[in-house]
């Protein structure tokens, strides 16, 4: 089932939702809606869901395989849907709160107990709890009792699945394992999927596409390897890992920053004035040498090795700090001090122009 949403508009009184919003997710994918808070992720999922409606000025609309749903209600859009916090009932067994959108149909198109308990098996055999059906939701973990919440909206066979935020009243770990298991279980359905979250990890680990809102807008759309790589926008750069960013200039192809000039790829070469500079952690190359040309001058202030990778900050002469991410291997070949002067030469620059900046004259 694709899903082609086009020019969506959502107010909650003075305060706006989702800005002339339009986006296209085809048959089969799994798409993560990727934000701040407040950037409009959710509002667009139930606006998909039918669990809120557009501005009554809004000529957008949303489309179904081609076909528009506007006027259907949530019930009638065959979405299931899984929220944060379970919403999977107390009383009811597992067997029960999954069979349970397939027993609440009309009775004409209610399933027969038979096939009802067939989708039921099957499904506990895909939550991977068979043999718990006859146990209560207070009888589970947290990850389990999200599997059975996804279990319920699947049950349903919907055309499309909206999970919002699903893990993120959970741990670490279980959220680790829960992804994992949701993008198996994804590969095996290829139901259409739309998943919020606010974990940038968890949008890049299991996403086919990462949309990227702020401020009711998408700031970029893209597989997960083009948005890390190559940001569209500086809010993108910023918002997906960590960066150390420096103000700098833009000159004739190059970007200049304290100690370091560096050529760049812009638009135009003609472009001249201020623009902020980022390297990410792992983007850089630590020297012991200290009169490495095209490099920083630092001093290693401290590092913490306690995992596969090494995180070192470094000061600058001018006290700025910069976090550098090494392979342990690599750190061990080093060896670094504290107080140690080393060079600091980055391999990768992104350059993104003020908004100030005018072509010389």
């Amino acid at each position: 089932m694709s899903i082609e949403v086009r020019n969506i508009t959502k107010h909650f009184g003075k305060f706006t939702a989702l800005s002339d919003v339009s986006l296209q997710i085809e048959d089969g994918e799994l798409v993560s809606l990727l934000g701040p808070s407040g950037s409009g992720k959710t509002t667009l999922l139930r606006v998909i869901a039918g669990l809120e409606s557009v501005d009554p000025d809004c000529s957008g609309e949303i489309l179904f395989h081609g076909e528009s749903v506007a006027g259907k209600k949530a019930s009638q859009r065959q979405v299931g849907f899984v929220f944060q916090h379970y919403a999977i009932f107390r009383h009811m067994t597992v067997f029960e709160n999954i069979a349970f959108g397939l027993r609440v149909r009309p009775r004409k198109t209610r399933p027969s107990n038979a096939i009802i308990d067939s989708r039921v098996r099957e499904l506990l055999r895909l939550i991977q709890l068979e043999g718990f059906g006859n146990r209560y939701p207070s009888q589970l973990s947290g990850g389990q009792r999200q599997r059975v919440a996804l279990a319920r909206a699947l049950a349903i066979e919907p055309r499309v699945l909206l999970l919002d935020e699903p893990f993120g009243a959970l741990d670490a770990k279980v959220r680790q394992g829960l992804r994992d298991w949701l993008r198996r279980l994804h590969d095996e359905l290829h139901t259409t999927t739309i998943l919020v979250t606010h974990d940038q990890e968890e949008a890049l680990e299991v996403s086919d596409r990462v949309v990227v809102m702020n401020q009711a807008r998408i700031e970029q759309v893209a597989s997960p390897a083009e948005l890390f790589h190559e940001p569209a926008t500086e809010f993108v750069m910023n918002f997906l890992g960590n960066v150390n960013v420096f103000q700098g200039r833009l000159n004739a192809g190059r970007a200049l920053v304290p100690g370091l000039a560096v050529d760049v790829s812009v638009e135009s070469e003609e472009i001249s004035g201020p623009a902020n500079v980022y390297v990410r952690p792992h983007e850089w190359t630590i020297h012991r040498q200290t009169n490495v040309a095209g490099s920083l001058l630092a001093s290693v202030a401290r590092f913490n090795h306690a995992g596969s990778i090494a995180k070192v900050a470094l000061l600058t002469q001018d006290s700025r700090e910069i976090k550098i991410d090494l392979p342990l291997e690599r750190f061990n070949e080093l060896s670094l001090r504290l107080g140690e002067l080393v060079c600091l030469s980055p391999t990768k620059v992104r350059v993104f122009p003020t908004p100030d900046i005018r072509p010389k004259s």
